[in-house]
């Protein structure tokens, strides 16, 4: 007599590129666009996910660009969660901060 086999689990099918909820960043390009005269410019931060099987580009402002600038350059893993539009900034084991 053999054992029951536990119930395979139902995953929702195909797994396309939208079902994937969290890439990791592969490159990145931060672009400025002018405003109108006298008005502030435009500060967009392209991601390229997963060598490019995702792109998502973001909206922000020149302090979030310049913190964001920071970060993406000293980070060795960053991923994006899509549906959430959150950067992750890799992992730190504690006590190596």
């Amino acid at each position: 007599m053999s054992e029951a086999q536990p119930p395979v689990p139902d995953v929702k099918q195909p797994v396309t590129d939208d079902s994937i909820a969290v890439r990791q960043l592969s490159h990145y390009q931060f672009t400025w666009v002018a405003g109108e005269a006298g008005q502030p410019g435009t500060w967009t931060l392209q991601l390229v996910l997963d060598q490019g099987a995702w792109e998502e580009v973001l909206t922000i402002d020149a302090d979030d660009a310049d913190n964001l600038q920071d970060l993406l350059a000293s980070a060795s893993i960053v991923f994006f969660d899509v549906r959430r539009r959150t950067l992750m900034f890799g992992t730190t084991p504690v006590g190596k901060a």
